[in-house]
């Protein structure tokens, strides 16, 4: 283990999917974390209640939108994990403006607070979906960069603010692209956690949407860890880099999957037409090429789908956790 005792790290987006599982991933580590939830009147700290509480973790509330709460949030940090995002795809039909406040300028609050500060290394968060639907597979950083929806153009924006502050100020910066991650605590507007929570709950019929895209996805521990690579590995900055496992399924070969791990025979799947994206904006296929990170980094896929279903399927059919969902409700 690197011996990281004296190096303090911020987590933005911590309270989050995958911040809070970064967020434990680091404090195992050795690091102490600066984790950030976004404030809220009833001091609840998402999914970072669910972290145990513990030596080296700081939980701050706030905003990426506030310009000098960043700069307050990075003081004195070695390397920043900039997760902080709105990045559900359907509320970004409804709701565009906030995107743009949190993804992008929420981004250039982060980089331009890091710049000031001096700290030695930036992850940016990217997404697979500024990609859209593949033009080739497998998807390589050079794809071009096709905004179907207002979350991706938002991404791609935030994208290119920070890479300005890379080729202009030699902001130490590396941008994270992960492709579909999965996993315990992923919010109800996934497909896996739906087709999970409506199967575990009984539901008489099954209502998801299209069942023809493909993705390639990423077991959230495995994600964690190749943001951890991209922090720790030296000489990667101005680097844009995939966290992709170089394979592809189906949405209906996963449910597939799913009925099958979890004991059950599908009689009743329909189609909800609120589920489904606008046809230019659906993004067909996404298979990631992991090549720049298996070569320049350690970083090497541990879990195989099924493996991480299994642990997915464990966590959300305990009863205490399922109870925090509402499968019956379309979770925008």
């Amino acid at each position: 283990m690197v011996e990281n005792d004296n190096k303090t790290v911020v987590v933005t987006g911590a309270d989050g999917f995958i911040g809070s599982h970064l967020t434990e991933a680091l404090l195992a580590r050795g690091y102490k974390v600066r984790a950030l939830a976004q404030y809220n009147s009833f001091n609840n700290w998402g999914w970072l209640e669910d972290v145990a509480p513990r030596e080296g973790l700081e939980i701050v509330c706030g905003d990426v939108r506030d310009a000098d709460f960043c700069r307050m949030l990075v003081r004195g940090a070695d390397t920043v994990y900039h997760l902080a995002a709105l990045i559900a795809i359907p509320y970004s039909y409804v709701a565009p403006d906030s995107y743009v406040d949190t993804n992008i300028r929420g981004t250039l609050n982060i980089c331009q607070a890091a710049r000031d500060a001096g700290v030695g290394r930036v992850v940016v968060t990217s997404t697979s979906e500024v990609y859209g639907t593949a033009r080739y597979v497998p998807i390589d950083e050079g794809h071009p960069r096709q905004p179907q929806s207002p979350y991706s153009a938002t991404k791609i924006g935030a994208d290119a603010i920070a890479m300005s502050f890379y080729n202009a100020f030699d902001l130490p910066l590396v941008i994270a692209r992960p492709f579909n991650t999965y996993g315990p605590r992923q919010s109800a507007r996934a497909i896996i956690p739906t087709i999970i929570t409506q199967i575990a709950t009984g539901a008489p019929k099954l209502k998801l949407g299209d069942l023809t895209p493909t993705r390639d996805f990423n077991f959230v521990a495995d994600t964690a860890a190749g943001f951890i690579a991209l922090g720790e590995t030296p000489g990667l900055e101005g680097r844009e880099i995939n966290i992709a496992t170089g394979t592809e399924i189906s949405m209906a070969d996963t449910l597939e999957t799913i009925a099958r791990l979890m004991g059950v025979k599908l009689t009743d799947v329909v189609t909800d037409p609120e589920r489904l994206r606008p046809a230019k904006s659906e993004v067909n296929r996404l298979c990631g090429d992991n090549k720049l990170i298996t070569t320049l980094t350690d970083w090497r896929p541990r879990y195989t789908l099924e493996q991480g279903l299994e642990r997915t399927i464990e966590w959300f059919s305990r009863p205490e956790n399922l109870a925090k969902y509402k499968p019956d409700i379309y979770n925008r």
